[in-house]
């Protein structure tokens, strides 16, 4: 019987119950904690309520209090903030006279469906308020409106969202499948017994593995980076070397946990299912289509080790926002610790299980 295998059992359950706990959990586009800072150049009664509407919304988490235009930036910029909200100086009288006031409502659309969660929710928000204020002072138009900027993604357009990440994605998906393969291939065929009794050492074996698939998923990651610019003109505003210092501890990073796996896998079959199981997770957990600020606790501290994370937010910054490396430099550091923990495992496996 096929659930009378301790393997089968494990190959049979396991991902039915991490893939399900994973969507259940981390995949959704539920807008659960939507960071906003406030421009509130009116500090009038009225300004006051709809503030107080977007904190009592159970959505909307205030970061910030702004007092002048120049801080709009930096703050998105930074990521404090998914939305600023500028109301000026008439917003009051405006309403007063009955005149539409309009309120500014700039978003950060890197993430263009979080975006768009964001700028649905804070609709309902101004739906409230405006029928609230309809009753207490009377008219039939709506007495507030949203003009609404996209930063970064302007016509909110998912290929903007996805392309970009898929750089680093699909590079990875490759190049971990290839090196989880490349030593169980040689143990299956014979051969890597015969690579043993050459007078290499475990170091040297392990640096002639990594090498081509480091190369293999540079240029992997190159050709998807040229579609994207070239044939669905998607703009990229950063700079090359940034972005590629990025990649390029990224793909080492994914060397290393699948030159872990080959270690680990007696044969293809094996190596393949263990990719598998592991990317699927790291995938869902990445941020490329939910936001991570909106998974659960837990699956924030699973994601702290997650390399899909780090390579996500930096090829989206550098490529949509035009950041400089100064501003990466959290992603690339910890690229760069999760490389020099996978990779020095990856040659322990090597020493004690393959010699």
């Amino acid at each position: 019987m096929i659930v009378n295998d301790p393997a089968n059992r494990i190959v049979l359950l396991a991902p039915l119950l991490i893939e399900s706990l994973l969507f259940g959990y981390a995949a959704t586009y539920d807008l659960k904690h939507a960071t906003y800072a406030v421009l509130d150049q009116s500090r009038s009664r009225a300004s006051t309520e709809l503030i107080a509407h977007l904190d009592g919304s159970g959505v909307f988490n205030r970061t910030a209090t702004l007092s002048n235009e120049t801080d709009i930036a930096p703050i998105i910029i930074a990521q404090k903030a998914l939305v600023v909200i500028h109301i000026g100086p008439r917003f009051e009288p405006m309403l007063y006279e009955g005149q539409a006031a309009a309120i500014q409502v700039i978003v950060d659309s890197r993430n263009s469906a979080t975006a768009a969660n964001a700028a649905a929710y804070l609709g309902g928000v101004v739906g409230q308020f405006n029928e609230a204020w309809r009753e207490r002072h009377g008219g039939t138009k709506p007495p507030l409106t949203i003009e609404t900027r996209a930063w970064f993604n302007p016509t909110l357009n998912t290929r903007w969202n996805f392309l970009p990440a898929l750089v680093a994605v699909l590079s990875m998906m490759q190049t971990m499948l290839l090196t989880a393969l490349s030593v169980a291939r040689e143990r299956e065929q014979g051969t890597f017994d015969q690579l043993l009794v050459t007078p290499y050492t475990p170091a040297e074996i392990l640096i002639g593995k990594a090498v081509p698939s480091i190369l293999v998923g540079t240029v992997q990651s190159t050709l998807i980076l040229l579609i994207s610019i070239l044939w669905f003109r998607i703009p990229m505003v950063g700079s090359l070397f940034t972005l590629y210092s990025g990649l390029l501890m990224f793909t080492v990073a994914s060397v290393g946990i699948g030159l872990s796996i080959s270690a680990l896998s007696n044969s293809m079959q094996q190596a393949m299912l263990y990719t598998t199981l592991l990317l699927t997770p790291l995938i869902l957990l990445s941020g490329l289509t939910t936001p991570v600020a909106d998974m659960p606790e837990a699956m924030k501290w699973i994601n702290a080790v997650n390399p899909f994370r780090y390579a996500i937010d930096l090829v989206r910054r550098v490529y949509l926002e035009g950041v400089g490396l100064a501003t990466v430099m959290d992603d690339i550091i910890a690229l760069l610790i999760i490389s020099a923990v996978t990779l020095p495992f990856a040659g322990w496996l090597f020493r004690n299980r393959l010699i």
